[in-house]
């Protein structure tokens, strides 16, 4: 089973930590077309000029807008809500991991991650969402 060509999927890293930032591009930008915001504020005002992506990658701690609050106001939004949502964060809380479920997140990863299982679990939620098929 292969999969279909992820490089025309473009994904929205929100992390404000510039070593994180380092290392998920690394990871990320050889098979998706990565933008990396380090604010929930700047996220929206990115994607506010036009710049819709096929999934966002958030920590939760991110200042001015943390991850919760950027799930809230992407899915709160007529143009975002369908936008999914994986939480990355180094908080291993259930209460906190509940929370963004509950919110709208589509998934919850504790840091330190290992790369392949942050890249099954991006094609798992790109394909529940329609953005990437199964090529057989």
């Amino acid at each position: 089973m292969n999969f279909a060509d992820t490089n025309n999927i473009k994904i929205l890293v929100v992390e404000d930590d510039l070593f994180m930032q380092a290392i998920l591009k690394e990871y990320l930008s050889a098979l998706y077309e990565i933008a990396i915001q380090p604010t929930g504020m700047d996220a929206l005002a990115f994607m506010q000029n036009g710049n819709i992506p096929d999934l966002i990658i958030s920590d939760l701690n991110t200042p001015k807008l943390s991850g919760l609050e950027l799930i809230e106001q992407v899915k709160l939004s007529d143009f975002f809500n369908s936008v999914p949502i994986i939480i990355l964060s180094g908080e291993e809380s259930s209460e906190k991991r509940v929370k963004c479920l509950n919110s709208g997140a589509d998934d919850f990863i504790v840091k330190p991650f290992n790369p392949a299982e942050l890249d099954a679990r991006i094609r798992v939620v790109l394909r529940r969402s329609g953005k990437l098929t199964l090529a057989l």
